[in-house]
This record gives structure tokens, sequence and C-alpha cells, in this order.
């Protein structure tokens, strides 16, 4: 999921969340209180989302998300991407990792968080003229499936190589769990690769790219402007060859984005040579991660170094939320019938999907 922290011509005042790890990065040492949070050591899903790939698994995800002609148009009137692409970049992946790392009070505190901003990102989107809501739970769907995708992705393509196929549908098992932090229906996640495919083979025909759309996409993987510093703007292209590598064909040609096969090879094997380097050592791992994203570096260094909780054991994200939610209850679809409009194409494949 991208955040969506600003609309034109008006200021989004943060819900006053005390306690709140994105909002204060100090709190990281609060990651791991009370529990083990929904997964736990044996999980595939804190293999994954610790390693160093994370950070090409991110940009990619953003990215093909920009298909989406809902998720382009609520990003082109936030223009986070834009304005702030390094908090941008940060918060995003700090939020995801809550979730899969945090336990049940961090990551049902920050889920509650991002819910209450995103209540204020909605708009027309101007091809269809139809109204997008980030809360929509189809759109919802959407950027999950793909957050997840693109991890594997990178992670298997990146680092350590593909999951065996019980490991593999555990990880996508895990994926549903998670989805309990969003507005979307756990059942409607795909279970399986050969479902996921399935997933994006069914939403491909309502894919499009627009001018605003292409132009989110290519900031996002060679990040410029008036608001980007030097530092984010080399390591978006450090690491654009790669994501790009993983991305399929045709969406490559659509974006005008492609590379010869040769640069692909070249730029898989580079970073993984990196990365599996990086991923020996857990300082390096959380070193690497706080220089691009400083927040989500805590947060991993905090997973790594965090004494046993409380409460050892695993819960569920609808016990943790009755205990810490707001209302005890799930984020359910939006009220507002005009945002259903544009659940479809905002259920889009690939933002951090993978083929």
């Amino acid at each position: 999921m991208a955040i969506m922290a600003s609309i034109p011509g008006r200021t989004i005042e943060e819900p006053n969340m005390s306690g709140n790890i994105l909002t204060d990065p100090r709190l990281a040492t609060t990651l791991r209180r009370e529990d083990h949070g929904f997964f736990g050591p044996d999980s595939v899903a804190w293999q994954v989302w610790s390693h160093p790939a994370i950070l090409i698994g991110l940009q990619r995800a953003v990215a093909m998300q920009f298909l989406n002609p809902f998720f382009a148009a609520a990003q082109e009137d936030a223009r986070s991407i834009y304005r702030q692409p390094a908090h941008f970049y940060d918060i995003t992946l700090s939020f995801l990792l809550t979730g899969i790392l945090g336990d049940s009070r961090t990551a049902i505190g920050t889920s509650d968080f991002i819910t209450a901003i995103h209540t204020h990102a909605t708009g027309i989107e101007p091809i269809t003229q139809k109204r997008y809501n980030a809360n929509n739970p189809e759109a919802q769907l959407y950027t999950h499936v793909d957050g997840w995708q693109s991890m594997l992705k990178c992670y298997e393509l990146l680092g350590p190589g593909p999951l065996d196929p019980e490991t593999e549908l555990r990880y996508w098992h895990e994926c549903s769990i998670a989805a309990e932090l969003f507005t979307c229906r756990p059942a409607d996640v795909p279970r399986s690769r050969d479902e996921v495919r399935q997933y994006y083979a069914a939403l491909r025909p309502r894919l499009c790219l627009s001018e605003h759309a292409r132009s989110g996409l290519r900031q996002q993987l060679f990040t410029s402007g008036p608001y980007t510093d030097a530092k984010i703007a080399a390591i978006s292209r450090v690491g654009a060859p790669a994501s790009i590598a993983t991305m399929p064909r045709w969406v490559r040609r659509l974006a005008g984005i492609d590379q010869p096969a040769v640069v692909d090879r070249a730029a898989v094997a580079g970073m993984r040579a990196l990365l599996t380097a990086i991923a020996r050592s857990q300082r390096a791992t959380w070193t690497l991660v706080g220089i691009a994203a400083p927040i989500a570096g805590g947060i991993i260094r905090e997973h790594f170094e965090a004494a046993p909780p409380e409460r050892p054991v695993l819960t569920t994200p609808s016990d943790a939320r009755i205990r810490f939610g707001r209302s005890g209850t799930r984020a359910t679809r939006p009220a507002d019938p005009g945002a259903e409009t544009g659940s479809a194409p905002e259920t889009v494949a690939d933002g951090s999907a993978r083929s």
C-alpha cells in the first residue's frame, strides 16, 4: 500500500495517535513488547520481509501500482511522491513492516492511523470520471496482493532463491492474515502462485497508463525534482535496473522503461551479489535499509534486536483489534456509494506485483 498524505489545496491533519512508530521513530523500541504479533519467528513473512531485498520490492511495487488509474489519480492529487519522495517511500515501507514484524498493538495502531489518513484520499479519476477512495476494499486488495507479490518476487530473484512449494503456500496464507489490517476481505486474497497469476490475468484488461501515471511510475524508479535530495535520487537509480528486470515485459514496453536482456542479467546478478552479502549481517541489513528509509531502518533494527515480548505468543488481527483497535471492529467498505464505482480498475494487477 502506498500512502497518500496530502490533497491539493488542503492539508490533512494526521490523527492524534500517541505512541505511533510512524510519527515518532524513537518509538521503534515498542515494536514488539506485547507479543509476537500475527506471524512470529518461524513465519515465512518474517523471513522475506526482513531481507534487504525489500528495498527493491517496494520500489517495484509502487511503480507497478501506477498501472491502476485510480491509484494514479490519487497520487497525482496528493503529489506526495513529488513533494516528499523520501518520506513517501519511508513511511510506506515502515507501515508495511509494522504490520508484519510488529506486535499486535503496534500493527493495529498503525493500521488505524493509516486508515484514518486515507479517509481524506478521495477524488475523481479523470479517465472514467468515477470516484476513487484509498480505503476502497478492492483497491486495497490490489495494493496488498501487489505488495506481497513484489516482495516475494524480489526476495526470490535478488535473494536466496525460490521458496519450496510448501513454504510458498505458507507465505500466501500469511498474506491473507495480513489482509485483515486493511479494508479488503481476506477470503479474496490469492492463496498460491497460480491463483496470483489468475488474479492478475483477470485484471490486466483494466490496466492503463495515462500521462500522469507514466510520470508517477518513472518518478518512483528515477526519483527527481526540486524536493529530491541527492541521496534518494541516487538510491532510486541504483535500484531501478533491478526493479525493471523483475517486471513483465509488456509493462516495461507500455511504460517506456524497457531495457535489453543483457542489462536485466547484469542488474540482477549485481544486485543479488550485493544484497546476499548484506543479508549475512543483521547490522548491515538495518544500516542499508536505514540509509534509504530511516524509520524503516529503525524498525528492522528493533526487529533483530528486540527482547522477548511480555507474552511470547501469536495472536490474530481480529483479536488484536478488539483489544487495541479504536472501534473494536475491522475497517469496512466505505459508506460513500460513489467510492464503489472505481473499485474494478482499482483492483488492478501488479503494483507490488510480479509475474
